[in-house]
């Protein structure tokens, strides 16, 4: 696992996308950042091998989904998760955990060790420690900037 002391960590791992006859191995990368202390993006393919490069692409588009630390978090004890993503233990295997993803376009159901996610989530209390994440957000000076109508605001004259 990759972590950088200030902004975040990785975890690069194998997810098993399960099919009706066979599961077929997923390169993957759980993503951490402290600038969005809530969320873990779940980078799949070249992008999730690439994440942590510092010659990685910017414009690489490959597959990501936004997960809530906290969904993560339950997920590892009981089923979570409502609508597009749900994660949950399996009941007979100790280190499996499901992650089941659904979009317009289809859905997929993956198998990833729990050991991973957990070792994961550990590291990304070391950052930002659970409970303390709105104390990073700097909600007050982006309200602020927005009302003023700084120069960030593409319609101010």
């Amino acid at each position: 696992m990759a972590c950088s002391p200030r902004s975040g960590c990785t975890a690069r791992t194998t997810l098993h996308l399960v099919g009706p006859q066979s599961w077929t191995a997923v390169p993957a990368a759980l993503v951490y950042e402290s600038a969005d202390p809530y969320a873990v993006r779940v980078m799949f393919g070249d992008a999730g091998e690439d994440v942590v490069a510092a010659d990685a692409d910017p414009d690489d588009e490959g597959v990501e989904w936004l997960l809530s630390r906290e969904l993560l978090r339950a997920g590892l004890s009981f089923p979570a998760g409502d609508g597009d993503v749900r994660i949950w233990p399996a009941r007979a295997a100790l280190d499996v955990l499901f992650l089941q993803l659904r979009a317009p376009s289809g859905e997929a159901l993956f198998e990833l060790s729990a050991a991973v996610v957990g070792d994961f989530l550990r590291e990304t209390e070391l950052l930002v420690p659970a409970g303390q994440e709105s104390g990073l957000l700097q909600v007050d000076d982006e309200l602020s900037a927005l009302l003023q109508g700084g120069s960030d605001n593409p319609t101010a004259p």
